[in-house]
C-alpha cells in the first residue's frame, strides 16, 4: 500500500526510488521531477486549494529543491547538501521525518504508530 494512502494524504508528488528484490537500488524512476516541476507543483497546489503560500511547507535535500524550499512558507532542508541547508528556514540534520509533524504543530501524543 502506498504510504500516502495509509497516512490519508489525498495527494503526493515525488520522485520514485526504484526497488529490486525488496531493496532500494539507488536510482530514480521516470519521470524525474526537476526543480521547475517541484516549484510549479507547490504554486499550482497552493493556488488551486486556496492556501496562502505562507502556509505551505516544502521539504528537500538537493539543489533541485531550492526553488520550492525558498518559495514555501516554511522551507525545510532534510539531511540536505550545505547549499540547501543554508537556504532553508529549517534544517533537519539528526532525526527522521517525524520532525515535520512537530513543525506543523502536532505533538507526540497525537502520533499514531502502527
Amino acid at each position: 500500500m502506498i504510504a500516502s494512502t495509509r497516512l490519508n494524504f489525498d495527494l503526493h508528488q515525488a520522485n520514485h526510488l526504484e526497488i529490486a528484490a525488496g531493496r532500494l537500488v539507488g536510482t530514480v524512476g521516470e519521470p524525474i521531477l526537476g526543480g521547475e516541476a517541484k516549484l510549479a507543483a507547490l504554486q499550482r497546489l497552493s493556488e488551486s486549494r486556496g492556501i496562502a503560500r505562507a502556509l505551505t511547507l516544502a521539504v528537500g535535500d538537493g539543489a533541485n529543491d531550492l526553488g520550492m524550499i525558498t518559495a514555501a512558507g516554511l522551507g525545510v532542508a532534510f539531511r540536505a547538501r550545505p547549499v540547501v541547508a543554508e537556504a532553508a528556514a529549517v534544517s533537519i540534520v539528526h532525526g527522521d521525518l517525524t520532525a515535520l509533524l512537530y513543525l506543523q504543530g502536532y505533538c507526540a501524543e497525537e502520533f499514531v504508530f502502527s
